[in-house]
Formats: C-alpha cells, sequence, structure tokens
C-alpha cells in the first residue's frame, strides 16, 4: 500500500498500459482517475477496477479540455501523482512522412506531454504537497530508428522535457522522471507489425517475432513488467530522484 491516500492521473488509461498502471495503483492504495479521449471505453476500465477509480474524459491535445479535467480534479480532492501516458505511433521511410503524421504524433506525444504536465504541476503547486509527476518515453526515444524518425523525435522530446521540468519543478517538492520501455506486447503491435509488414515486405506476425527474440530477456515485454517502476517513482522511495528516465526493457538498451 505503498500509495495509499494519493490521488493518481493516468492518461490513456481506457485500455493497455495505461488501465495497466491503474490496475496496479489501484491495488497500492491510490485513488485512481482513467483519463481518456474515449470516456465510455474509460468508464467501463474505471468500473472493472472498482472502488477508488473513477473516468474522466481528457484530449491531451485540447487547452480547454485539459482546463475543465483540471478544474475537476481540483474541486475533487486534486492530484498527487500523474502518468503522462497518452501516445500515438506511426512509422514510414523519410521520403514518405506526411506533415499530417508529424503534426498528429507532434502533439499528442510532446505538446500532450508537456500541457498535461503543465496543468498538473500548477496545481500541485497550488496545493502545496509536492507530487510525482511520470513520463512515458522509450527506447525510441534513447536512437534513431529507418522507420520511425518522427515517432523517436517525439519521445527525445519527451526524455529532454523529463529533464528541464524535473529541475525547475524540484524546488515545489515535486519529481519529474520517466520510464522508457522497449517493445512492449499489446493491440497496438498488430498495428505497429502492420506498418513493418509493409515498408519491409515481411510477413504479417514477422516483425513483431524478431523484436522479441532480440530483447537480450528472451521476450516481447508486457504491460505488467512496467507497473514496478511506475509504482516506486510514484511513492516516497524516489524522492531524491530527479529528472531521470529509466530504462525497462528487457536490457535491449543501456545507458
Amino acid at each position: 500500500m505503498r500509495l495509499q491516500g494519493k490521488i493518481a492521473l493516468i492518461t490513456g488509461a481506457a485500455r493497455g498500459i495505461g488501465l495497466t498502471f491503474a490496475k496496479a495503483y489501484a491495488a497500492e492504495g491510490a485513488q485512481v482517475i482513467l483519463g481518456d479521449i474515449n470516456l465510455a471505453a474509460a468508464e467501463a476500465s474505471a468500473a472493472s477496477i472498482g472502488a477508488g477509480a473513477r473516468a474522466l474524459r481528457l484530449d491531451v491535445t485540447s487547452q480547454e479540455s485539459l482546463d475543465a479535467a483540471f478544474a475537476e480534479i481540483a474541486a475533487t480532492g486534486g492530484i498527487d501523482i500523474l502518468i503522462n501516458n497518452a501516445a500515438l505511433f506511426d512509422a514510414a521511410p523519410i521520403a514518405e512522412i506526411t506533415r499530417q503524421s508529424y503534426d498528429r504524433l507532434f502533439s499528442v506525444n510532446v505538446a500532450g506531454t508537456l500541457f498535461t504536465m503543465q496543468a498538473a504541476a500548477k496545481l500541485m503547486i497550488a496545493q502545496g504537497r509536492g507530487g510525482k509527476i511520470i513520463n512515458m518515453a522509450s527506447q525510441a526515444g534513447r536512437r534513431g530508428e529507418s522507420l520511425v524518425a518522427v515517432y523517436c523525435a517525439t519521445k527525445a522530446a519527451v526524455i529532454s522535457l523529463t529533464q528541464s521540468a524535473g529541475l525547475n519543478l524540484i524546488p515545489y517538492g515535486i519529481n519529474v522522471n520517466a520510464i522508457a520501455p522497449g517493445v512492449v506486447d499489446g493491440e497496438h503491435w498488430d498495428g505497429v507489425d502492420a506498418l513493418f509488414a509493409k515498408y519491409e515486405n515481411r510477413a504479417p506476425g514477422e516483425k513483431k517475432k524478431l523484436v522479441g527474440e532480440a530483447v537480450p530477456f528472451g521476450r516481447m515485454g508486457r504491460a505488467e513488467d512496467l507497473t514496478g517502476m511506475a509504482i516506486f517513482l510514484a511513492s516516497p522511495e524516489a524522492d531524491y530522484i530527479v529528472a531521470q528516465t529509466y530504462n525497462v526493457d528487457g536490457g535491449n538498451w543501456m545507458s
């Protein structure tokens, strides 16, 4: 019960990694707010967790949506923990990247992370009780990848934002850190695999199999593999950790 009495907002929490985090936080005693652009899905997910979980419509690309969401959060107990999890993926060779794809990914992955973090920080500062902010980066933010230039750039930006925000907010008792997963299995990988099948002329499922085999641990990650770090960074045990990005990737990247 390391998060007993804490209120946590997790973005993109209707499914996947975000929902797994929400379940883990609830099990640790936190009150969990599942923020998602799909309110119906978030409500169903919150109901599956039970007492201590509630849904909130949140579009991280809209300042109006952020303002409304954080006004509601402020009126219902405030916030102690934010996990910036909402993100999008796309892939294409440099010659085929579109401005539409670029704008979409940067709007969610970078601006969404920044302005959700800003809204949470403002409320945490006003509350005067500190807080923990955890941004979701990626091993893709540590290096370039041939077909994933825009996504890699967005996650590199998340790492940089984590460093700057961590330095800026720690005087208020707000710790900002990040998690960099490797390849994590889940429904989103059907789309990822299809993109690599298209651009690398592979059979469906082949890319997923290959990347799983290449992980030193011996398999792709699972959402549950990330929860230990997410709980730790939100707990008092991580009070002296500031502006760091932790790889949780089965040994894919060493830094």
